[in-house]
């Protein structure tokens, strides 16, 4: 059985503070969490040996009989022995007593290596118990369950509870939805129906949280959440730039050239916009808090931005035409 070096794991020394040891593993676990490291089984492997390592030196009774283990194994090594003829029997977790292990939680994660790390990672709840197990080593050591000495029998495997997974759920909406807020409904394949209400300024990259509505726990443990991830659909009339909107507004020749006041549709409701005489083509008007609400101020909203689009006169008559003409010789 292949000895652990825990405090050579996580890079310190075997004085280390827990605060210390807890910086060490944040650090490393960010470093080499599979989500950050798809399909790499060397970083899936090296987290898993970080998680172990966590779990036993920021615990003081599995660290202080780790140590103990340690003393009489460096000893052991020294004298020339092999691993298969070392006595485990002595610190078989079943012999004395010990033999609860747990892993670490995604909550413990979340504080461990901040609070947005769950959000970041998605699935989250990664710990050891959830990527395989702890190594024949620890369990030996702590959950009855390694490699075993002649003669040994310890205690039956602890089944961990372990929180359920997370599961992420694509929602498309319309612009309009996002704008009121809306209420969806969603049915699984095996019947079960999800009613939740998505609040007003979503938008595309929103995440809707529900608690309790993801994969089962084991062992009767907590239940992950769902994610209902928000894809606003293109409008064919406004233009969105977070809560802000863009809209091309029409515009005849003659408001432009001797000004006017035109309507305009917002998304609410329709507004009165006054044009001053010699507006260009591709002006610009803002209208304040004409735009989408804000996500976590609905009572806030953006702008609404209105771009003139002169509209040209087609079809002139003859004595359209005629006018024109006149106008252009009194210009010259």
């Amino acid at each position: 059985m292949e000895y652990k070096d825990y405090y050579k794991i996580l890079g310190v020394n075997k004085n280390a503070e827990k605060e210390e040891i807890k910086k060490a593993y944040r650090k490393l676990a960010r470093q080499y969490h599979p989500d950050v490291n798809p399909d790499n089984k060397a970083a899936e492997e090296k987290f898993k040996e970080l998680n172990e390592a966590y779990e036993v030196l920021s615990d003081p009774d599995k660290r202080k009989k780790y140590d103990q283990f340690g003393a009489s194994w460096k000893q052991y090594s020294r004298s020339g022995g092999r691993p298969e003829d070392y006595d485990w029997n002595q610190w078989a977790a079943g012999q004395g007593g010990g033999g609860y292990t747990r892993t670490v939680t995604q909550e413990e994660l979340e504080q461990i290596l901040g609070k947005d790390f769950g959000d970041i990672f998605g699935s989250g709840g990664m710990g050891s118990g959830g990527m395989g197990g702890f190594s024949d080593f620890f369990e030996t050591l702590f959950g009855g369950m390694g490699q075993r000495a002649p003669g040994y029998s310890g205690r039956k495997r602890v089944v961990r509870a372990q929180r359920g997974q997370d599961r992420e759920h694509n929602v498309q909406i319309s612009l309009e939805d996002a704008f009121h807020g809306t209420t969806i409904q969603l049915q699984w394949e095996d019947g079960k129906r999800i009613e939740s209400k998505i609040p007003p300024g979503v938008h595309t990259g929103s995440r809707v949280r529900l608690s309790g509505q993801g994969d089962p726990g084991m062992e009767g443990s907590q239940a992950g959440d769902l994610y209902l991830k928000i894809h606003v659909k293109p409008d064919p009339v406004f233009k969105r730039d977070k809560d802000d909107l863009k809209i091309d507004l029409p515009v005849d020749l003659y408001t432009v050239v001797l000004g006017g006041k035109v309507n305009v549709q917002t998304i609410d409701k329709s507004v009165e916009l006054t044009i001053p005489a010699g507006t260009t083509n591709g002006k610009t008007f803002r209208l304040r808090g004409l735009g989408m609400p804000k996500l976590r101020s609905p009572k806030e909203r953006g702008n609404l931005y209105a771009t003139v689009n002169v509209q040209i006169p087609k079809d002139l008559s003859a004595e359209e035409k005629k006018l024109f003409e006149e106008l252009k010789n009194i210009r010259k």
